[in-house]
């Protein structure tokens, strides 16, 4: 093609016809530069106009920032202060509270829902609770994460609407961080019973537990334990007792 249009060039008289043939092959969208060659003849360079270059990609969107409603939602996800009865909730499925002596756990059910329409389990280390309707499905169905009393704990259905579990803990001085393996936990060390509570037992068990209580706050503060406290007092008794001794290299196991 080229070589035509060289030809073609090379049949004008003078430089003006040239440029004009030139000018009229930008028109149709080429390109050309027209030079006096050094035997006097035209050297025309044809050139096809340029692709043009695509289109810079879109920014991509900045990442929308979390609404107030979201970081809610989030916090009360992390938060694992226990609720009102020392309990907490497990989203769309329960809520529980518990005393040292059991765990309280409701279920929220369809309205006219009756005991028949359900089907409960209540083992040593499991739980499993599920409408009898929906074949394979469960609404709770893991291991408990503290053992229980089997032949002391039993459910009712209450007002049509919930399910009520009530599980007798098998070690009755101890709080659970959760009703079953995997579900949302709280921080035992928050939970604090109601006076009330404690003056309802009997003197030795309120020891008990106060006790408890005075040693897991001990623990969360990195100080010892009453017990621990108690061994500290005798060495330090020792101690007075027998200035003599050096026991400045001596090691004490708590």
């Amino acid at each position: 093609e080229a070589k035509k249009l060289a030809e073609k060039a090379a049949k004008f008289d003078n430089p003006m016809q040239a440029a004009k043939f030139a000018a009229q092959k930008a028109a149709k969208g080429e390109s050309e530069v027209v030079e006096m060659g050094k035997d006097g003849e035209f050297d025309i360079d044809f050139k096809s106009p340029a692709a043009a270059s695509p289109p810079a990609p879109a920014p991509a969107p900045a990442a929308a920032e979390p609404t107030k409603t979201e970081e809610k939602k989030k916090e009360e996800e992390d938060d694992d202060t226990p609720g009102l009865g020392n309990g907490g909730t497990e989203p769309g499925k329960y809520v529980w509270t518990q005393t040292l002596a059991e765990v309280s756990v409701t279920v929220p059910l369809p309205d006219n829902t009756r005991g028949k329409d359900l089907s409960v389990t209540i083992a040593r280390t499991s739980l499993k609770v599920g409408m009898k309707k929906d074949k394979g499905e469960w609404i709770i169905n893991a291991p408990l994460t503290k053992p229980a009393i089997v032949d002391d704990s039993f459910w009712t259905v209450e007002d049509g609407n919930r399910l009520v579990i009530n599980l007798q803990k098998s070690n009755q001085m101890e709080w659970w961080d959760s009703v079953c393996e995997g579900h949302k936990k709280i921080d035992v060390k928050k939970i604090s019973p109601e006076n009330s509570s404690l003056g309802d037992l009997d003197g030795e068990t309120r020891k008990t537990v106060e006790k408890m209580m005075f040693d897991q706050r001990q623990k969360a503060m990195g100080l010892p334990t009453s017990d621990e406290q108690t061994k500290l007092d005798a060495i330090e008794g020792f101690k007075k007792a027998h200035p003599e001794m050096d026991f400045s290299n001596a090691k004490m196991n708590m």
